[in-house]
């Protein structure tokens, strides 16, 4: 934990914790890191009394204990939203940096502290009292997911073309029939495909089993004899990239946002996790239950995936084969 230098020792466990016990994705063991420490300057700041502006990465928080934690009231949070809310600079490189955070940005903070102090108060029994138990997030500007209809679906797939056609088509399918996350397709293994499923590993490292439509698989099977002829330097990759590593996160990004400007759509509001969308809504707009589609897209909570149910409101091959992408016949 040497990359938490900065940090108090109780502040270095939990994140140990998270890491070790929980298994959490070193994505959020580091946003609970830079949640936590702003935190915990603002309460420095605060308890101690310092100017208002006193810039939060001057201020050391290594000798934080449980006894200045049990201080913190449900006051001094409210504060803290509040600074973040109203004060907090906003990309302060930009030539003209704005104040105030967003609501999303406000209650990811608000989870991390209510992950540390349930850590501090229920795990370890460091603390009697949890100020923020109580705590409502802040509500939260609800925006309907943008996704593609069928028939730009179809145009996005037809675009396809040039010396990688046969993995990109394949990547493209996987996102609009099986709705998987990028960083999860990125992680895919040969190993991972085997007849009409894939083995998907989540966030959090959770497995879950994903069917295929039968243009999904043909369009994996014709990959296959692609990539049999190929060596990467991580075989065991299902998708591989020019240089012969497995495919990152950002080309996946770059080959998405191609083929949707190949296909006359606009790339600054589709992406990747746009054609995540379209999986749902399509599944959905066809008759998948919201449970079932909650179980394919690997939601933890039903509230994540019934934001999709603005569409319309059968296990999961039967959703695999109910998202019409399945069937679409498009030559490769």
């Amino acid at each position: 934990m040497e990359r938490f230098y900065d940090c108090p020792l109780i502040l270095r466990e939990f994140l140990s914790y998270h890491e070790t016990i929980k298994g959490q994705s070193p994505r959020t063991i580091s946003e609970y890191y830079l949640d936590l420490r702003m935190f915990l300057r603002f309460m420095k700041l605060v308890k101690n009394e310092m100017p208002y502006d006193t810039d939060l990465e001057s201020i050391s928080i290594r000798d934080i204990d449980a006894a200045f934690l049990q201080r913190i009231s449900v006051t001094d949070v409210f504060d803290f939203l509040s600074y973040l809310a109203n004060d907090r600079i906003v990309n302060e490189n930009s030539i003209a940096p704005s104040k105030g955070i967003s609501s999303a940005g406000r209650a990811r903070k608000l989870s991390a502290i209510k992950s540390f102090y349930k850590y501090l108060t229920v795990r370890t029994k460091q603390l009697d009292d949890n100020p923020v138990q109580d705590m409502e997030y802040p509500k939260l500007r609800k925006s309907l997911p943008k996704y593609l209809t069928l028939e730009q679906s179809a145009a996005l797939l037809r675009s396809v073309d040039g010396p990688n056609k046969a993995r990109d088509f394949a990547i493209l399918m996987i996102f609009l029939n099986c709705g998987i996350r990028r960083s999860e397709l990125v992680g895919l293994n040969l190993t991972d495909v085997y007849e009409d499923r894939i083995r998907v590993v989540g966030k959090g490292n959770k497995e879950r089993i994903v069917y295929m439509g039968s243009s999904c698989k043909a369009a994996i099977d014709n990959y296959l004899i692609e990539r049999n002829q190929i060596v990467l330097s991580d075989n065991r990759a299902l998708f591989g990239s020019r240089d012969h590593n497995r495919i990152s996160v950002s080309a996946v990004h770059r080959l998405v946002k191609k083929h949707i400007l190949e296909a006359g759509l606009d790339p600054e509001k589709l992406s990747a996790h746009k054609l995540r969308h379209t999986a749902a809504t399509l599944m959905l707009q066809n008759g998948v239950d919201v449970k079932t589609v909650q179980e394919v897209l690997g939601h933890e909570n039903l509230n994540t995936t019934q934001i999709y149910t603005h569409i319309e409101n059968t296990e999961l091959k039967i959703a695999a084969e109910a998202n019409p992408i399945s069937k679409l016949n498009i030559d490769t």
